[in-house]
């Protein structure tokens, strides 16, 4: 007796691999990444041969390494963008839109707000998230500062991202009173005059 094999391919469920795993492997790769050099020191290149991708597939997930650290940190999009454009504008107002956009992106709508202050909140317990989101946040600040660049630049963006952090860790981590008390206008009246002189030499 012949027995008839059904002839029929067995079909295979599941996902192939495709550009989400992919992206995935670029992100775990670019998480080691950071965490081993820090953001200032990595590289697109390096995270792409790191994931074993071309650098173009890097930059078809993430538009540029600041995106790239945003969504390894689970930061959004937006968040990052409202950090960008702060520098956009007369020099005179500066240390007032750095002030607004940090208390915005910090104590804003919670899908911005959430992300970063567990980002904050990792950062004071653990000492490789505690380096990369101070390198990330000085690094923004230098660059925006790039036209008053001078040999202490570096400083001073590192005296603005520490004021800027010391207010929003007292106010939503520690809960000062009378920091949580006050109201962000306020707080951007007294707080902006010091970061311009810091930022704007």
């Amino acid at each position: 007796m012949t027995i008839k094999k059904n002839s029929t391919p067995t079909v295979r469920r599941g996902r192939r691999p495709g550009q989400n795993s992919t992206r995935q492997t670029v992100l775990d790769a670019a998480r080691v990444r950071f965490a081993k050099d820090g953001f200032a020191a990595t590289t697109i290149r390096l995270v792409a041969s790191d994931a074993g991708v071309d650098v173009a597939q890097v930059m078809q997930f993430f538009r540029s390494k600041d995106e790239l650290f945003a969504a390894v940190m689970a930061v959004p999009v937006s968040a990052l963008d409202r950090f960008s454009t702060v520098f956009e504008g007369p020099d005179e107002h500066l240390g007032e839109r750095v002030v607004r956009a940090f208390l915005q992106a910090w104590e804003g709508v919670p899908e911005e707000s959430e992300p970063l202050m567990a980002s904050l909140r990792g950062a004071i317990v653990n000492e490789q998230a505690r380096a990369q989101l101070r390198d990330f946040i000085q690094s923004r600040l230098l660059a925006g500062t790039s036209e008053h660049r001078g040999s202490d630049a570096a400083l001073r963006a590192g005296l603005a991202s520490s004021l800027l952090i010391g207010l929003v860790t007292s106010r939503r981590i520690i809960g000062v009173p009378l920091l949580v008390a006050a109201h962000t206008e306020q707080l951007v009246t007294i707080i902006a005059p010091a970061i311009q002189k810091i930022l704007v030499p």
